[in-house]
């Protein structure tokens, strides 16, 4: 979400380190083209229950009731430790119960973790904490498998008292940026962030949650460098208009406006799956059932 333009200048530091290994998505791969995605949505996911216990990993998966399902992490794929692993049915699951029996989640490090449905075709797994870095980890789910990776401890804490960003990777800063936050009646929601897709250009248009481009708090804007946190619209993008209020004072409708070369740079470095983690603002929690925000 962001705001009309408003221009400031402000010398960026620049910073030469970059995370080896890194693994754009899918989504990352189309980059380039203009996409009109909403600056702001309702949570699209219903039912957000509290799951189950951990499936018995030393026991062979049930016989399943299901057809083979979609896994949401493609076998191969390098992922954030904050990702949760997601399989979607082709049909409404009646007996939830034996649909996880069904299911085997098995790790290179133990790791503790549980089921939790967000309606009748689909179901979620994540760890009890983050996954630990450079875990290796296989699904198998009724005649569909995908063994993945988790990579580096990718964490982006963002303190609204500082107005900072700090990035961690496996507990080492290596990255602190200024930011702008929800200005007041936009307060970016506390809480765990997973980054979701990474568009190199995008339009950002209030219209798509309701707000007029005409209204006073309306606008439609292309932006560049933008990296989604939740599908209800935030994101650390560039705002080279508000350069000079980052770090300062909240100037957005709920993102996190960045610098452009600090923008890139979180474009590239991160990884979908990656966690932030949002304090101290006046707004309320993410939801849970956002789609990226599992953690809260």
């Amino acid at each position: 979400m962001d705001e009309i333009p408003m221009h400031h200048e402000a010398n960026t530091q620049q910073s030469h380190w970059l995370r080896r290994g890194l693994l754009l998505s899918a989504a990352f791969a189309a980059t380039g083209a203009l996409v009109v995605v909403p600056a702001q949505a309702e949570p699209t996911l219903p039912g957000f229950g509290s799951g189950s216990s951990q499936p018995a990993l030393d026991q062979p998966p049930a016989q399943a009731p299901f057809a083979p399902p979609n896994i949401n992490i493609a076998d191969g794929e390098t992922v954030g430790v904050a990702q949760p692993i997601i399989i979607t049915f082709k049909e409404p699951v009646d007996d939830r119960a034996a649909a996880e029996r069904a299911i085997k989640v098995t790790s290179s490090t133990n790791v503790p973790g549980n089921f939790y449905w967000t309606g009748t075709k689909q179901v979620r797994w994540k760890p009890a904490e983050f996954w630990p870095a450079n875990t290796d980890v296989t699904v198998v789910a009724g005649g569909t498998s995908s063994s993945f990776h988790i990579g580096d401890a990718f964490i982006a804490t963002v303190d609204d008292n500082t107005k900072m960003i700090t990035v961690t990777v496996n507990g080492e800063v290596v990255k602190q940026m200024p930011t702008s936050l929800g200005k007041p009646g936009y307060e970016t929601p506390n809480g765990t962030y997973i980054v979701g897709e990474r568009l190199e250009k995008m339009t950002m248009d209030s219209s798509t949650y309701g707000v007029p481009v005409t209204d006073p708090e309306g606008y439609k804007i292309d932006v560049e460098y933008a990296t989604r946190l939740s599908n209800s619209g935030i994101f650390v993008h560039a705002a080279p208009w508000s350069v000079g209020q980052q770090g300062y004072s909240n100037a957005s409708h709920g993102c996190l406006n960045v610098s452009t070369e600090n923008a890139k740079w979180f474009l590239e470095n991160s990884r979908r799956g990656d966690a932030v983690i949002v304090s101290n603002t006046q707004g309320p929690t993410l939801s849970a059932g956002d789609g990226l925000g599992d953690w809260n």
